[in-house]
């Protein structure tokens, strides 16, 4: 699905991703993790074209896309869902949703149905202005917004970041119903680690731009956790 071979990325002088390499699994869930500041958003980034990759290379599906513009990615079939949610505070949800379908490589100006069976708040607030909106809601909004393009790889960074604990529950919910019974590929960057091991196929552990560990999430043993995520 994707691949990313010797990546590397700059913040000024600072190595933020260094020599990385990894492959992605098809029709997985892979959660990336790591304390703070080793490089996680910076890798979404970079995947999404946010930032021009200064060494390295990257495909999808066979297609190397490693110079390929942001909005090229999204056409290309990668569907971000950034940090912090980004949505458009006094635009409507429907404009929102509709700003996505921008993104469409086919150039259909349709809402899929899908997006609101899964989120039927928002078929109920289309009218609400975004800043309006919980911030469960926004979030809901967000990856609605990714998914109007019909992706085939997903990228959530820490999507449960500021979220009530039952809002979080149905996220998780519907990322494993995205994975499990429609096969999107899911990438997500994830701090809280009972949410990373109930949604999760696979992990990686990320330290200082480094991929220092990774596998299936049942591998993932208490000692690379005490080493690479507790504070």
């Amino acid at each position: 699905m994707l691949t990313l071979e010797n990546i590397d990325q700059y913040y000024g002088s600072s190595h933020t991703l260094k020599n990385l390499s990894l492959s992605i699994t098809p029709g997985a869930c892979t959660v990336v993790m790591g304390r703070n500041g080793v490089g996680k958003t910076t890798l979404m980034q970079c995947i999404t074209g946010l930032l021009p990759l200064r060494g390295g290379s990257m495909s999808l599906s066979g297609r190397n896309i490693t110079k390929i513009p942001a909005e090229g990615r999204a056409a290309a079939g990668i569907g971000y869902v950034p940090q912090g949610r980004q949505i458009f505070p006094l635009l409507s949800v429907e404009e929102n949703l509709r700003i996505g379908l921008r993104a469409r490589g086919d150039g259909s100006k349709i809402i899929p149905e899908l997006v609101y069976e899964l989120f039927p708040v928002l078929k109920e607030m289309l009218r609400r202005r975004g800043g309006d909106l919980s911030g469960g809601q926004q979030q809901q909004l967000a990856i609605g917004r990714a998914l109007v393009t019909e992706p085939e790889l997903l990228l959530l960074d820490e999507p449960t970041e500021g979220i009530q604990p039952n809002v979080v529950h149905d996220i998780g919910t519907i990322i494993t119903r995205l994975n499990k019974e429609i096969g999107l590929t899911v990438v997500l960057v994830e701090q809280k680690l009972p949410f990373a091991r109930r949604v999760g196929d696979d992990f990686v552990l990320m330290d200082r731009g480094e991929v220092v560990a990774k596998g299936a999430m049942d591998t993932l043993s208490e000692d690379l956790v005490k080493q690479y995520l507790t504070v």
